[in-house]
């Protein structure tokens, strides 16, 4: 009996670890009874807790370095990985080389993350057939599925439109942009595009409904789901294969989140969180109250998320300024 105990021991030495008994405590001190000056010792560690962060619109009109500083910022926060809600170069172009160009530059700025980072699509980097074809060999999947630490998040392309759709969209699209950028930009609102209910609210196909209810249908023990997209297909008037997906999503927890407004705003739906996230570098309008750059961090707890929406204006490092020269940077329109 000694020799099996001498035996565990210096096993248990070997591997790093003690026995259950003398395993030191996180929390170390020298003060013995009472009082003591903290207010209790129950610190936030839940073993399943993790926090992870999203980044929003860089496109429809970057603005130079906004996104260089984020990098820079969400790599002060440590989150465990970070996702999108697309638009992240300006694309719009069926010219492979330009396509080349602009992705290698997003994917060599994202590179200074410390953390996964998870591509997303949005209209800019999903605008016609040639950018699907380039997306699949750079990429893989428009739309994809994970799951982490029991909390699952489905990946969505709010894109998906059949070929002859995608296509008419994207002629009416090019039109509308010779418009603004011609003598006459008021006359945007009379082209046919700014008519389309596609230019808001998107659309997922048939296919990418059936994948995601069979997502759905595999792991319907997951203590929570996010649900990411560029635009909000959940608004669409009509036509909307969406809603199906969201029946089965009823009766568990879940969150909505995605960009394309260039504004920040929540709204509950179905007694669910449904928000719409800001810019991290993309165009913005005075006029709306939520246009600013910004970080959204999520910490997943045992009772659910808990939403951080940081301001890049606000996170500074330790010599409290805000990293690359930030200070320089406007971060919210001039109202």
């Amino acid at each position: 009996m000694i020799k099996h105990s001498l035996f565990l021991s210096t096993l248990l030495m070997l591997l790093g670890c003690q026995p259950a008994t003398e395993q030191a405590n996180d929390f170390q001190h020298d003060l013995d009874g009472a009082p003591q000056p903290w207010s209790s010792t129950d610190f936030d560690t839940e073993k399943d807790q993790f926090t992870f962060a999203i980044i929003s619109d860089l496109n429809g009109g970057e603005r130079e370095r906004i996104f260089e500083v984020a990098v820079a910022q969400v790599n002060l926060l440590h989150p465990e990985f970070v996702l999108s809600v697309g638009d992240l170069i300006d694309g719009g172009t069926e010219d492979r080389n330009q396509l080349q160009k602009e992705w290698e530059s997003f994917d060599q700025r994202a590179a200074g993350l410390k953390a996964p980072f998870f591509h997303l699509g949005g209209n800019h980097d999903l605008t016609n057939g040639t950018m699907r074809e380039f997306w699949a060999e750079r990429y893989g999947p428009r739309y994809y599925h994970f799951r982490y630490k029991d909390v699952l998040f489905l990946m969505m392309d709010s894109e998906d439109y059949q070929p002859q759709r995608m296509q008419e969209i994207y002629e009416a699209r090019a039109e509308a942009i010779r418009i603004l950028d011609g003598p006459n930009p008021e006359k945007y609102p009379e082209t046919v595009y700014f008519a389309m209910q596609e230019r808001r609210t998107g659309e997922i196909s048939p296919e990418q409904n059936d994948y995601f209810r069979e997502v759905l249908s595999q792991h319907s023990d997951a203590r929570w789901t996010f649900i990411l997209m560029h635009k909000p297909v959940w608004m669409r008037e009509e036509g909307n294969n969406y809603e199906a997906m969201e029946a089965m999503l009823a009766n568990r927890p879940y969150t909505v989140i995605n960009g394309h407004f260039h504004a920040y705003s929540h709204r509950m739906k179905n007694d669910r969180d449904y928000i719409i996230l800001g810019t991290t570098g993309g165009s913005q309008n005075p006029a709306n109250e939520g246009s600013f750059d910004h970080i959204t961090m999520v910490t997943m707890t045992t009772d659910g998320p808990e939403l951080a929406n940081l301001k890049l204006s606000g996170i500074l490092d330790k010599t409290g300024k805000i990293p690359l020269d930030g200070d320089s940077l406007q971060f919210e329109p001039k109202r």
